[in-house]
């Protein structure tokens, strides 16, 4: 039995991909620092799979602490989820995003040289595009020349680190995968999204109306060229992303590979609010403000090198994703608002 080191593990995406792995009978060894998530998520794990992966409370940062870790086991591969990823919060606080993200990722990547673990899956970002002359993105247009944020600088940057460690080390093997934005939760509603700081992204937001935490959501903007005016996006169910991952682990070669994760559909602000509101039956309280500086229009996975070298294609809808993400709400205890 492969074991596998998951960073970040206990959060959305990676608690997600440690269910899927073992599932498909991998042996997952967790380590996370537990700065945007929690310690009950194994638990969560366990109830779902039967399995509790072993834990190691530890930050990427913590060179030794990691060396540690790497001394007292023997894994197959890493899989890289663990990182700041707040856009707004990465504008106001570069040099810490700089250092956790792109500090922590040598140190793995140090103890993996070490240690002889050669292969890894890195959780990049569509970031990495920036503004393009296509709102379709596919892996081969250039990359960082137009990122609008420190959190997509590091995501780029780490993508360059990677790209040189197979240089220098030929055996290494890479796997890149550009995820679009992950929303919904385990059918089981055991685990979901449940971001311990602000959330930034849109459903995390939804969520928080949706229970009464937030007032109401803000929409950034109707006056987009997009055909009901607000951002258009590629959002893809966190399972489906997740399952990404273990077809690229079954999948890995020496050198560099990259895939987006998407669906290669563009759903707007507006058509997410409506999914929401007719899944959940309450009617979210919005109001239109100004655009957000370093917002684009819209953009989209187109996921065909994934689908032809994988054979992974997403299989769930924005539709799943809401029922899910209520199913997650409800087994959280959490009640909807009731006075919209």
């Amino acid at each position: 039995m492969e074991k596998i080191l998951v960073t970040g593990g206990t959060g959305y995406i990676g608690s997600h991909a440690a269910v899927e792995l073992i599932q498909a009978g991998y042996e997952v060894e967790i380590l996370d620092n537990l700065y945007n998530s929690k310690i009950a998520g194994l638990d969560r794990i366990e109830e779902i799979t039967g399995v509790k992966p072993k834990f190691y409370n530890v930050d990427l940062r913590d060179a030794e602490a990691l060396a540690k870790v790497f001394a007292e086991n023997t894994y197959d591969a890493a899989l890289h989820f663990a990182g700041l990823k707040a856009v707004g919060e990465s504008v106001e606080q570069p040099l810490r995003y700089y250092e956790n993200n792109i500090g922590g990722t040598i140190n793995l990547l140090e103890c993996m040289q070490e240690y002889g673990v050669k292969k890894i899956i890195f959780s990049s970002s569509a970031t990495v595009y920036g503004e393009q002359d296509s709102q379709s993105y596919t892996e081969q247009m250039i990359t960082g020349q137009k990122i609008t944020n420190p959190y997509g600088r590091t995501k780029y940057m780490i993508e360059e680190i990677l790209k040189d460690v197979t240089v220098a080390d030929p055996e290494f093997e890479v796997t890149i995968l550009r995820y679009f934005n992950p929303i919904g939760a385990h059918s089981s509603g055991l685990i979901g999204e449940d971001p311990n700081d602000k959330p930034n992204n849109l459903m995390p937001v939804i969520m928080k109306v949706a229970t009464g935490e937030i007032d109401q959501l803000s929409i950034y903007g109707d006056d987009y060229p997009t055909p009901d005016g607000s951002c258009i996006r590629d959002y893809i169910h966190v399972v489906d992303l997740a399952k990404g991952h273990l077809a690229a682990l079954n999948h890995m070669d020496k050198g560099v590979q990259i895939y987006n994760l998407g669906s290669g559909e563009a759903h707007s602000v507006f058509e997410m609010v409506a999914a929401f509101d007719k899944a959940s039956g309450i009617k979210l309280p919005c109001q239109v403000v100004g655009r957000r500086a370093g917002d684009l229009p819209g953009f989209y996975a187109d996921p065909t090198l994934a689908t032809e070298k994988l054979g992974w294609t997403t299989e769930l809808t924005i539709n799943d994703a809401m029922r899910d993400t209520l199913n997650f709400l409800k087994h959280e205890g959490l009640e909807l608002r009731r006075d919209s």
